[in-house]
């Protein structure tokens, strides 16, 4: 007989959501703003770790990667630009939604996520209607794959950790999660990780 799953904790970026802000996203934004990609990345890189850590604004990581020199176009442009790289995977939303109505499962999100990122995707796709807590890097200043973001979330969900799902779509943080005893599944469509699911006892009617 399976072990009961009492839980289930979701990467947002790659499984409910699209990325927020990845190489592409960055790439077009360097199209469309008409500025030097390499330039920016690299500042990227060197930053944007204290943003999602929630350690700077987003202010502050934009003065560093594209407002240190005067730009053609407003922070307000670039801004409405960047948040409106993130969209939805509406069937994975619904199937989630579905799960936790069949099943009474506390949800919870664990993400790698600015703050100000965070809080538009959460707002813009109503992710606060199913999830009952954000376990975000910007909110809790820890990231994955820091076993203690993890364990926060554990604790947070008040269940032992065989009874409780992982999915994201980063196989090291699948890794991890599976070290510290979650049902860690990797995320690579909605028919694959419904398909581990069902097999974990979380059938959807």
């Amino acid at each position: 007989m399976p072990i009961s799953i009492r839980a289930l904790l979701l990467d947002v970026g790659g499984v409910l959501l699209t990325n927020g802000w990845d190489r592409n996203s960055r790439k077009n934004a360097a199209a469309t703003f008409g500025f030097d990609y390499a330039d920016m990345d690299e500042r990227h890189h060197l930053t944007y770790d204290t943003y999602e850590s929630g350690k700077i604004s987003l202010d502050t990581y934009l003065d560093r990667i594209v407002f240190y020199e005067n730009r053609g176009f407003t922070r307000d442009q670039f801004k409405a630009f960047m948040f409106s790289q993130s969209q939805p995977h509406p069937d994975m939303i619904g199937y989630c939604e579905a799960l936790k109505s069949a099943h009474g499962l506390k949800i919870g999100v664990v993400s790698n996520e600015g703050r100000e990122l965070m809080e538009y995707r959460i707002r813009q796709f109503g992710l606060g209607g199913f999830v009952d807590f954000f376990v975000c890097s910007a909110f809790v200043h820890l990231r994955k794959p820091d076993e203690d973001i993890y364990r926060l979330a554990l604790n947070m969900v008040q269940t032992q950790p065989q009874h409780c799902a992982y999915v994201d779509d980063r196989p090291l943080f699948v890794e991890v999660a599976g070290k510290l005893g979650m049902r860690a599944l990797h995320h690579k469509g909605l028919d694959s990780t419904r398909q581990s699911l069902e097999s974990l006892g979380l059938s959807c009617p």
